[in-house]
């Protein structure tokens, strides 16, 4: 029977992660399993304890919303730790990626019995990250903006305060002239945003690489180029479905390495958090973390 540790990000999804837990660990030790419960202080500290459990050979839980499942899955990357999900943020983004089960009892049978599955996560390096991984989504531009008025929100919450977080981001937007390097080949675009997604989700549920794939080895690079402002609040509709992939002033490309700079030090984000500016590069780590999904 597999021993946890979980790390629980006590304000996730507004103060409810560690209630959302209690069901869920009373199913785990009914069935036979050992449990730990470590509360995190911060994204940081969160890593630490993440890494000190591997350590000790223990499945590792990560309780909460992106931020916490990239800061915990990002700090056993490329071991042989086996982690597992808990989504009680926000966003959960990642969770919804790997198709985990939103019923407690289908997430804890998933988590006792659950074979780890390899999937891949994403190494940044900047003079921020010298080395960071993360496994959802880095993205540069208007959203990074987006996301943090979401994340200072106090009256919104979920996909409410992403739409008001994106409408206070882009009227006050003037366009970004990007340098992409994917793969070696260099492309010079001029517009809103540019996403490199290993996971197709972000934002609280849209889907901004529907193409992306957790596993394939490659990371998806989704361009949203200069258009009038109304024209991006209808491609900002298109998130729901994916569907904004068809507009012309939207771009795709794939690669395994990706490198994005701008003509100012835009702030660029990562897994729900806004982290840094500005210029960064994005490497996938092909089947780096186990986990159970």
């Amino acid at each position: 029977m597999r021993q946890f540790t979980a790390i629980i990000n006590p304000t996730a999804g507004g103060k409810a992660g560690a209630a959302d837990f209690i069901p869920l660990a009373r199913l785990l030790r009914e069935a036979g399993a050992e449990v730990e419960v470590s509360y995190s202080r911060s994204l940081d500290h969160a890593a630490g304890l993440a890494r000190e459990a591997a350590a000790q050979e223990r499945t590792v839980l990560a309780v909460g919303g992106d931020g916490m499942a990239g800061s915990v899955g990002g700090a056993v990357a490329g071991t042989d730790a086996v982690c597992g999900f808990v989504p009680a943020g926000r966003g959960n983004d990642f969770a919804r990626a790997l198709g985990l089960p939103a019923e407690t009892d289908q997430l804890a049978e998933l988590l006792l019995r659950g074979e780890p599955r390899a999937v891949d996560a994403v190494r940044l390096t900047s003079e921020a990250h010298p080395g960071t991984a993360v496994l959802g989504s880095v993205y540069a531009g208007v959203d990074a903006v987006a996301n943090r008025y979401a994340n200072e929100s106090r009256l919104l919450r979920g996909s409410a305060s992403y739409y008001a977080g994106a409408l206070r981001a882009v009227l006050g937007w003037r366009p970004a002239a990007y340098r992409l390097t994917v793969d070696g080949t260099v492309h010079e675009r001029r517009g809103y945003t540019v996403v490199v997604a290993n996971s197709g989700y972000y934002g609280f549920g849209r889907q901004i690489a529907p193409g992306a794939k957790v596993d394939d080895g490659q990371l998806e690079v989704v361009v949203i180029n200069h258009a009038p402002k109304r024209l991006f609040f209808a491609v900002m509709n298109d998130l729901k479905d994916g569907s904004h992939v068809e507009r012309p002033e939207v771009e795709v490309f794939s690669g395994a390495e990706i490198r994005i700079e701008a003509d100012r030090p835009l702030p660029y984000g990562a897994d729900g958090e806004v982290t840094a500016t500005l210029p960064v590069t994005a490497r996938v780590m092909p089947g780096a973390l186990r986990v159970l999904a």
